[in-house]
């Protein structure tokens, strides 16, 4: 692996020097990994490249003092066009602000222009759902880890919300005592993003475990007070339900994807691919808009193709 003393900078002295000083600080200082230092050092030596062109000559700090959201953009913009995506584009432009705001605080530069820029538009990563038997192995093993048994039926009964009714963890967490009582409830009044109140249909699996949890519980849970407690009989933390999960990621052999909220994703996922309509989908979910429903579809499609590739005979 070449150095940076290797490389050739272009860059006048005080710059070279001051960059050299803002590398050894984020390795120090602020202990950054290793390859994102490195990152940093390519992302910005090839700035000082561009402004080379761009000015007919090495830069100063003097020059970097006088940059404008216009040269910004110009090196972006050359960037995208030699083929980086919005991903490195965007690393890039943390690398040079990095820079900027380590000789601002030297009384340098200022690096207001640096901060206006708006960062390119990151593509929408598709969700990892779990598979349908990973799913099930979740909601079934969710009360195996624990030797306490009513922890064990809310940990079983939180993670089969999640799965078995497409819930936030943070939804699931704020339902109340009032709102499963005697296991034949059919649906749940959920009240979600921005105050949105939807109905999602309570299945009787999930409803039994949620009374079987009940039935266990210490503590008296009252109609307006939370429906799942923690150890000492205060509201549940999310932490907890995570920390739940890591540990059957452990246990069931998981990838590292599989969060309570790969639960919610898995339950939409498997809506869609048995033939679930999209439209009905989002009121499930409680999307505000059609559209972010709609990158389900993109998750179906890839496993399709990935059975496609290894099903098929031709292939």
């Amino acid at each position: 692996m070449k150095t940076q003393e290797q490389f050739l900078i272009s860059a006048k002295p005080d710059l070279q020097a001051a960059r050299t000083e803002w590398l050894a600080s984020l390795a120090g200082e602020r202990r950054l990994a290793a390859l994102t230092v490195d990152a940093y050092e390519r992302d910005t030596r090839q700035f000082l490249q561009f402004l080379t062109g761009h000015l007919g000559e090495p830069p100063a700090i003097s020059d970097i003092a006088e940059l404008k959201p216009v040269d910004l953009r110009g090196f972006l913009a050359s960037r995208r066009s030699a083929g980086a995506g919005p991903r490195t584009l965007g690393r890039g432009l943390a690398g040079i602000r990095s820079l900027l705001r380590f000789l601002e605080k030297r009384g340098l530069v200022n690096a207001a222009g640096a901060a206006a820029l708006r960062t390119p538009r990151q593509p929408k990563s598709l969700p990892r759902p779990l598979t349908v038997q990973d799913a099930r192995r979740v909601a079934a093993a969710g009360e195996q880890l624990t030797e306490i048994p009513w922890i064990a039926a809310r940990n079983a009964a939180v993670l089969s919300l999640l799965y078995g009714c497409g819930l936030r963890i943070s939804e699931a967490l704020d339902l109340a005592g009032q709102d499963i009582v005697t296991g034949n409830e059919t649906a749940l009044r959920i009240i979600g993003k921005g105050g949105k109140t939807r109905l999602t249909p309570l299945l009787p699996v999930v409803a039994q475990m949620v009374i079987e949890y009940r039935r266990l519980c210490p503590y008296h849970l009252e109609a307006e007070t939370p429906l799942f407690r923690g150890a000492r009989g205060g509201p549940l933390n999310p932490a907890i339900i995570q920390r739940e999960m890591a540990k059957l990621r452990s246990a069931l052999d998981l990838p590292d994807t599989a969060t309570p909220h790969a639960l919610r994703h898995s339950f939409a996922t498997h809506l869609l691919g048995r033939g679930g309509d999209l439209r009905i989908i989002q009121e499930l979910l409680g999307h505000a808009s059609l559209s972010t429903t709609q990158i389900y579809t993109g998750v179906d499609t890839a496993r399709l193709m990935e059975i496609y590739e290894q099903a098929h005979p031709r292939m």
